[in-house]
């Protein structure tokens, strides 16, 4: 279980607005690729190799994008227009091994965590992050 007093940034709605989106997907990013290691780590992967195969399978763009898609249905107004915000963010480049609806979808989930980290969310950010290894559970 990750410790909540670990995501302690908190930054008003008025600063919040003022970053571009793909600042706070990059938040996100970095966000969801830490509790992506933390679960590796805890779930007892002993070896270098598996954590990252672990973590990869967790935060690649398609991985993100079917995530996405389940945490869609929870969320609250606010998150879904954050979500909405990164999903159409023009990025400048995209990976090679995702299509660009995947990136954009993974790229809507960044944002949202981002978003969620910035403003002091962490509970909610845990609770997402269950969400999400409980669908992945189900799908393995």
């Amino acid at each position: 279980m990750i410790e909540t007093e670990l995501l302690t940034e908190n930054i008003d709605r008025e600063r919040l607005d003022g970053l571009s989106t793909l600042a706070l997907a990059h938040v996100g990013d970095g966000v969801f690729e830490l509790l992506a290691r933390t679960h590796a780590a805890a779930a007892g992967c002993e070896r270098v190799e598996q954590m990252h195969r672990s973590t990869v399978a967790l935060v690649s763009a398609q991985a993100q994008a079917r995530a996405a898609e389940r945490l869609l249905p929870v969320l609250t107004e606010e998150e879904k227009a954050a979500y909405r915000r990164g999903r159409n963010a023009k990025p400048k480049t995209a990976p090679a091994h995702a299509t660009l609806a995947e990136y954009a979808r993974a790229t809507g989930l960044e944002t949202l965590f981002g978003m969620l980290y910035l403003t002091g969310q962490a509970q909610r950010i845990l609770q997402l992050w269950n969400i999400l290894l409980c669908g992945e559970r189900e799908s393995e």
